[in-house]
């Protein structure tokens, strides 16, 4: 018998996922004595391990018969606690059909540190307004955090999300941009399925 485990989908002991989150974060992974992790760990059969001081992260199966989509659905819980999601708000992306998608404002803008400052205040708006629109009307969640933008949500709303957020990097109005991402979710959820 080969290292292959029959009807396995990986090699066990050799299959991992590495990721990053900012140091800062690891606490909340790490808060009331790990309860966090351990949660995942059993709720998606993996294993997680985590070097605090340089906010490493590996995660691996902790069966032979844990899908290979339990390691990516644990690798996105993680990372949108990295990107500054709660994890309450973070637990949504282990749902079906759900997906993490992620805006880097200094990569995609280049842009000097007071401009990306005044884009993330478009994106937030006053006292979390904004942001709270484009998630009542999509029914995403929404995190700014530090030069990234994260949204949760179904595939469709996500990227509808993402456009709307574009427009605001745009320079539109956010009268305009609610009403394109109303019309952008109205027309999402009448598409038939297949």
């Amino acid at each position: 018998m080969s290292n292959i485990d029959q009807g396995s989908r990986y090699i066990p002991g050799v299959t991992k996922i590495y990721t990053k989150i900012p140091v800062e974060r690891v606490g909340i992974l790490l808060s009331n004595k790990g309860e966090i992790i351990k949660t995942i760990q059993q709720r998606l059969d993996v294993k997680i391990s985590i070097d605090p001081s340089l906010g490493s992260v590996v995660i691996e199966p902790s069966k032979s018969d844990t899908p290979v989509n339990n390691l990516f659905k644990a690798k996105d819980y993680i990372e949108a606690i990295g990107y500054g999601f709660s994890p309450e708000r973070a637990e949504r992306v282990l749902g079906e059909d759900q997906v993490l998608l992620v805006i880097d404002l200094k990569d995609q803008l280049r842009l000097p540190e007071n401009h990306l400052k005044r884009i993330k205040g478009r994106i937030i708006g006053e006292e979390g307004r904004a942001r709270r629109n484009l998630e009542e009307i999509s029914g995403c969640y929404i995190s700014v955090y530090e030069n990234y933008i994260a949204i949760i949500g179904d595939y469709e709303s996500a990227n509808a999300v993402k456009e709307a957020i574009q427009l605001l990097i745009e320079g539109r109005e956010h009268s305009t941009v609610y009403r394109y991402l109303k019309r952008l979710i109205l027309r999402s959820s009448r598409k038939p399925m297949i």
